[in-house]
């Protein structure tokens, strides 16, 4: 999620990608070069790789790997559409990002067929796609995903000396990986090149002007867009918003989340605490945690189902802070895991094998675009000092969240990638010639780009994440969407890019902590979002809605009067 500037060949270095940086650090928004012409998108069948039904049509959008030099390398993206149902009522294509970055709306066009969509797909071509480095976008891969995918693995909430360094060996693997698997094309998956694939896609589908719905990471790139091309906006909806202060992207934004998934888990430990006739995990939100904390040791000693282990427990509930939906099924997992039965608990957290490639995918795009997009620190003193800070009041997500990120500490920098390069160029072309296979310029093109690189790393200054703001009246009004206690995406965030975009309106949705709040259960969240997109109508500067019902508990039970063979009770 930063903003990495490009480069190309020694001729178009500065390519109009980021200008240097003013002294803070941030970086000034571009004067956009103009985007290659985008050519129309020719939609059918989609491949059965898709999984969608017929009624959807899918189309490749062709792009520059890199804008600076457009006429160099080209991928494709992937996108999919369903039609506005009712013709004479289209306003035109409504183009969705669900966040990530690493996520993909492919399946955005079945929306449609929602209740609470219809009389939106009335109106709007749902339009999906999938992010560069995203499934069959030019995908990204840094590690075998057999590797990725193996379980049970460990989580320590206080994490050992010797846990730190397997988790940091680990760290420095995968952004090896990174870099020998996409080589030169590694610093090209970034949030900038997110935004001009956005103008290309809206360009493609021959929309003079661009409706866009972005949640969470979304709302980021939609920024940096709103932020380059004011005036080819339309409508654009940020739902779940991510904080754009250049300073928070994104190193301090994940300590800024660690803190806000702590008062999520508390939420949800308190929810359990309040039905103990259901659940049995104990009264007050001290003992739900200790009951939690009794199922992480015996998970360590012994995997439930040989796959589910301390790590595969924190990722299934850690659903538990992005959405309430999920409130009743983890107790009732964790409830029966503690009193003798573990299948709900396999059920919800063992790994799927055949789920490896695309989570191991939607990482390696995760990690790319986040490490790429703004500088990380390199001093593992640093992370561990911030972190052990952070993790005294908020442990629950704290150290999970360092090891997901704790590559970018060793990420290539352009130079390095441009070298990774060429050594992967060099062994192709060996391995070629070995079997007789005709010869191609690869390796040419990976030396020119990795002089370019070595050029642009000498030149004075630093590049940094976008300020993203706009001047008064330069943007039509959009509309920002936001929940009280969101954990993925704290509130100050929403404050923060209300301020940048002069004219905006924020709908809160108070009390409230699911990430993702548009066309949920909470019809006055829904009211305003669709007066927007049907008649482009805005609430006011801020408006509040009441918070949505709490999750029902599963129906009340009696407490088990003796545990199962081989469990004892948590209490």
């Amino acid at each position: 999620m930063r903003a990495l500037a490009l480069y190309g060949t020694i001729g178009s270095l500065l390519l109009g990608a980021l200008a240097a940086s003013p002294a803070d650090g941030a970086t000034r928004a571009p004067d956009t070069a103009p985007a290659p012409l985008a050519r129309p998108l020719t939609f059918g069948r989609c491949a059965p790789v898709e999984k969608l039904p017929s009624d959807v049509e899918c189309a490749a959008l062709t792009v520059p790997l890199d804008y600076g030099r457009p006429q160099g390398k080209q991928i494709k993206l992937t996108v999919s559409r369903i039609r506005a149902t009712a013709p004479k009522e289209r306003q035109g294509a409504l183009i969705f990002n669900p966040g990530g970055p690493g996520g993909s709306s492919m399946d955005f066009p079945l929306y449609g067929s929602l209740p609470k969509w219809r009389r939106t797909a009335r109106a709007y071509d749902f339009v999906g796609y999938a992010p560069r480095g995203v499934g069959r976008s030019a995908p990204l891969s840094c590690q075998d995903p057999k590797e990725f995918a193996k379980a049970p693995t460990d989580s320590q909430v206080h994490p050992t000396a010797a846990f730190k360094r397997e988790k940091t060996a680990q760290a420095e693997a995968y952004a090896r990986g990174c870099a020998r698997n996409a080589g030169a094309d590694l610093p090209f998956y970034n949030s900038v090149n997110n935004a001009r694939d956005l103008d290309m896609l809206r360009a493609a589908l021959g929309e003079r002007k661009l409706t866009f719905m972005g949640a969470s990471y979304g709302t980021y790139f939609g920024a940096l867009y709103a932020t380059f091309y004011p005036g080819h906006v339309r409508r654009m909806i940020f739902d779940s918003v991510v904080d754009p202060d250049p300073r928070q992207i994104w190193y301090r934004n994940n300590l800024a989340q660690n803190v806000a998934f702590q008062g999520r888990w508390r939420d949800w430990l308190r929810w359990v605490a309040r039905h103990q006739d259901a659940y049995h995990l104990g009264t007050t939100e001290q003992a739900v945690q200790q009951a939690y904390d009794t199922a992480l040791a015996r998970l360590r000693s012994r995997p439930a189902g040989g796959t589910v282990g301390p790590a595969q427990l924190q990722s299934a509930f850690l659903s538990t802070g992005y959405n309430d939906v999920y409130w009743p099924r983890r107790a009732r997992a964790l409830s029966a895991y503690l009193h003798g039965d573990d299948k709900p608990l396999r059920d919800q957290a063992a790994p799927d094998p055949e789920d490896a490639v695309a989570e191991e995918n939607s990482n390696a795009v995760y990690t790319a675009v986040s490490c790429n997009d703004a500088a990380w620190p390199r001093d593992l003193r640093t992370w561990d000092r911030d972190n052990a800070e952070v993790a005294r009041r908020a442990p629950f997500e704290t150290w999970d969240n360092v090891w997901m990120n704790l590559p970018c500490a060793f990420w290539p920098d352009t130079a390095q990638s441009a070298r990774a390069g060429l050594t992967a160029a060099t062994g192709r072309t060996a391995d070629r010639a070995a079997a007789g296979a005709p010869g191609t310029d690869e390796v040419g093109e990976a030396a020119r780009y990795a002089a370019a690189a070595r050029a642009a790393q000498a030149l004075p200054g630093r590049h940094g994440p976008v300020d993203i703001r706009t001047a008064p009246g330069a943007l039509p009004p959009v509309l920002l969407l936001a929940a009280e206690r969101d954990g993925a995406t704290p509130y100050p965030g929403a404050l923060a890019l209300q301020e940048r975009l002069p004219g905006s309106s924020l709908v809160t949705e108070n009390g409230a902590g699911t990430h993702g709040v548009a066309y949920g259960p909470n019809s006055c969240v829904n009211a305003h979002v669709e007066a927007y997109l049907l008649h482009g109508t805005v609430p006011g500067h801020r408006v509040y809605c009441a918070p949505r019902a709490e999750p029902k508990p599963d129906e009340a039970k009696p407490a088990p009067k003796k545990a199962g063979k081989g469990a004892t009770s948590p209490l």
